[in-house]
């Protein structure tokens, strides 16, 4: 039998309101809850959209209110009714003012009884759900984040459509580059020995569009990166992925803050006031100790190399005297709050961030008490006071050393644990674009310079003279946009030149031979006429979480992984037969036990 003979939606269950009254109606879902009363019985579906109550009484079929007695949590029923007022209203509910009086009640499928309950505020475990992510995702707060993610795709789509961007895919199966990070690899059945690489990003097919004369791409694209997870990261991530011909910097921020001011207004009624602030790398890590800050609370840093240049103090005096830097923060009305013990903690926090420790100084209705104080005059001790602006009930937290980069660095995370701790309202939405990225970073592993970006980033026009000779301060055509404190995208302006990208290459320790190795296929376009180009790719997983105050992607992706890559609903991933790996020519060396 059909199960489904004779019957079509007419409504879904959230959809209905006292005007509907009097209507006869078709819904379909889940029965989220019975109760029994005797005479009357009532049943909460809910589908995607959320909740109506079905009614039955002693006018109802005998046979219609025998099966509504039978239903249990989570049986996918089929009801045809009446809509009808309600004696007993309901105002957390939408549909609270109507219920629908059952004339056909079908049972399309029964249920076991749930591991959890199928609520927002659900007590089991994040791994017990994750295993049974499909009842998991039927719960309102994780159904409601999905659809606003779709949303938020839909929303992207026409927003770039209509300023004519088109939407181009590019391959999942693609050339190993080097992009910064491990890629996942598959193996090829037709060419044995070589392998594919999943896409950590679309970078240079999109730049192969531009060559191709396409101008202006767009594409919400699936990427992979085989590297530790954390809660804003996943081993696969979608990214709003654009590209523009003819552009500089500012044409291309002009369309990302658009954008953001567009999404914003329509998936959250909330207005993003144009144009967004811009800080330079250089400002960001000065004021914040971060190329990602939250601008939504002050903590700013301070400068004290200057103010403690004469002191005695050794910690100050000789991270001073090897070239390095004195800073600081100060906690406004903090010092009830960090007390001597907290502090210990920000000690060892700060000593885990590579530097060598804390000074402090507490200011408190009963005095002043500090961890270096007996090392300084009066003087110098008002003069820190003065700089940080410190007052009664503040604590003020000095971090000293040889490298400046360190000691910005190590504040900038202070600066979030301590705001954390002291519980400092963060509301509202603080877009930023932070610009001028440096071009070069120094690893110390390899103790040689590095690109900061892939190798295709333009720097600036300004800082061409002294690409050789002074790498420390080129700086890049890069921009990251940042929101409360996160990265949701980054982007540049590309080098077309060849004859500069081949400056480039030798300065990152590539000869010619292994530059057309790896980037050769793009290299052999750029002859044929680039046309000047840029673009950036924002983060769609995190700008979701971010939109709605989400704890973890896990909350807005539909399929997320565990922290250690695995999926608890399909245990993948998992081993393959014999006849896969030789028909791949893979052999499995299996793990040296630990020593």
């Amino acid at each position: 039998m059909e199960l489904l003979a004779g019957l079509k939606r007419t409504h879904y269950c959230a959809d209905l309101r006292i005007g509907d009254a009097g209507k006869t109606v078709t819904v379909f879902g889940w029965a989220q809850r019975t109760r029994d009363m005797g005479s009357l019985v009532f049943i909460d579906l809910r589908d995607r959209t959320g909740i109506v109550q079905l009614a039955f009484d002693e006018d109802s079929d005998r046979a219609v209110f025998e099966k509504a007695g039978t239903i249990k949590s989570e049986y996918v029923l089929a009801a045809v009714g009446t809509v009808r007022e309600r004696s007993s209203k309901n105002p957390q509910l939408p549909t609270g003012d109507v219920e629908i009086f059952v004339t056909e009640l079908r049972v399309l499928s029964v249920s076991e009884t749930p591991p959890f309950e199928i609520i927002d505020d659900c007590k089991t475990g994040e791994n017990t759900r994750l295993k049974y992510r499909y009842l998991d995702l039927r719960r309102p707060c994780l159904r409601d984040n999905i659809i606003f993610r779709g949303k938020v795709a839909k929303l992207t789509r026409d927003f770039f459509y209509d300023n004519g961007f088109i939407e181009i895919e590019t391959p999942m199966l693609m050339k190993s580059t080097p992009e910064g990070a491990r890629d996942f690899l598959v193996p090829s059945r037709l060419h044995g020995g070589s392998f594919y690489a999943l896409p950590q990003s679309p970078q240079l097919y999109k730049q192969l569009s531009m060559v191709a004369g396409f101008d202006r791409y767009i594409q919400i694209a699936r990427c992979f990166r085989d590297e530790d997870l954390r809660a804003d990261r996943q081993p696969e991530f979608t990214q709003i992925d654009l590209e523009m011909s003819f552009v500089d910097v500012e044409d291309v921020l002009d369309v990302g803050e658009r954008y953001i001011q567009t999404i914003f207004k329509e998936a959250l009624d909330v207005d993003i006031p144009l144009p967004l602030p811009r800080l330079t790398y250089q400002e960001a890590m000065e004021r914040y100790g971060s190329d990602k800050p939250d601008t939504r609370y002050g903590m700013e840093l301070f400068d004290l190399s200057d103010t403690v240049a004469d002191s005695a103090f050794v910690v100050f005096k000789s991270a001073l005297e090897a070239g390095g830097t004195v800073r600081g923060i100060c906690a406004k009305n903090a010092a009830s709050v960090l007390t001597r013990k907290e502090i210990d903690k920000l000690t060892e926090s700060v000593k885990g961030n590579g530097a060598k420790g804390l000074a402090w100084i507490r200011l408190t209705p009963d005095g002043v008490s500090s961890s270096f104080a007996k090392f300084m005059t009066p003087e110098q001790m008002q003069a820190i006071l003065d700089r940080a602006g410190a007052e009664t009930g503040d604590v003020v937290m000095i971090v000293a050393d040889r490298k400046r980069s360190l000691v910005l660095s190590v504040l900038g995370a202070l600066r979030g644990e301590v705001a954390n701790r002291l519980g400092i309202e963060r509301k509202g939405y603080n877009l930023l674009w932070i610009t001028q990225f440096p071009f070069f970073d120094w690893d110390e592993d390899a103790e040689q310079w590095v690109a900061m970006h892939h190798p295709f980033t333009a720097p600036l026009d300004e800082c061409l003279d002294y690409l050789e000779t002074d790498k420390g301060n080129v700086r890049a055509k890069a921009y990251d946009l940042v929101l409360n404190g996160v990265e949701l995208s980054s982007g540049s302006i590309r080098i077309t030149d060849p004859q500069l990208q081949d400056r480039i290459f030798r300065l990152l320790g590539l000869d010619e031979a292994q530059a057309q190795e790896k980037f050769g296929f793009l290299l052999g376009a750029f002859k044929y006429g680039a046309p000047p180009h840029g673009g950036m790719a924002l983060g769609l997983d995190r700008l979701v979480m971010q939109m709605l105050g989400a704890e973890s992607l896990r909350d807005v992706v539909p399929y997320p992984k565990l922290k250690d890559a695995s999926e608890a609903m399909t245990d993948c991933p998992s081993p393959v037969d014999q006849e896969q790996l030789d028909v791949l020519g893979i052999a499995i060396k299996a793990p040296q036990d630990e020593a």
